[in-house]
């Protein structure tokens, strides 16, 4: 696994197998709320986001939300009505809030990953912990405008890496 790029990139989140996840040993998912669970431009979630969440509680996967959104009630909301816990302000890509999502869970790092729609955020955070990364593509062109700047560096660094549709 390289540092600075995912283990799996894929179209959105619906579409990794959660059987395959946990074939290969994984137990524990940690997601990125804001176009990885819930678009940007919404307050909820997609119904098939909350299905596959369902499915992968179904699976026994330990769920938890890890977010950069300073907006405390907006991931409380949206962890509540997911079905997990969650850490707001997670200041990604520092791992410590990766390393207190897996001590929380009782899961180490080699049966988690961590799922995301920003390269330089999400991904990198998994991967300085030690966490397999999914990155996947944002649910919505609607960002905050220094994401935004991001993203344009972001293409130029997936532009070599194939998206799983």
């Amino acid at each position: 696994m390289s540092w600075f790029s995912p283990t799996r990139y894929v179209s959105r989140v619906e579409r990794i197998d959660l059987d395959e996840l946990w074939a290969q040993g994984k137990r524990a998912i940690m997601l990125d709320r804001d176009n990885t669970l819930v678009p940007r431009d919404m307050k909820s979630a997609p119904e098939s986001v909350t299905a596959w969440l369902d499915h992968a509680r179904e699976l026994g996967f330990s769920l938890y939300m890890v977010s950069n959104n300073w907006h405390k009630n907006q991931v409380a909301r949206s962890s509540r009505e997911l079905g997990m816990t969650a850490i707001c302000f997670a200041c990604k890509p520092l791992p410590f809030a990766i390393h207190r999502a897996l001590d929380r869970m009782g899961v180490p790092h080699e049966q988690a990953v961590m799922i995301g729609d920003q390269l330089y955020t999400d991904v990198w955070a998994g991967n300085f912990a030690g966490v397999d990364s999914i990155l996947v593509k944002p649910q919505t062109h609607v960002d905050l405008w220094y994401t935004q700047i991001f993203r344009i560096f972001e293409r130029r660094a997936l532009a070599h890496v194939p998206c799983e549709e």
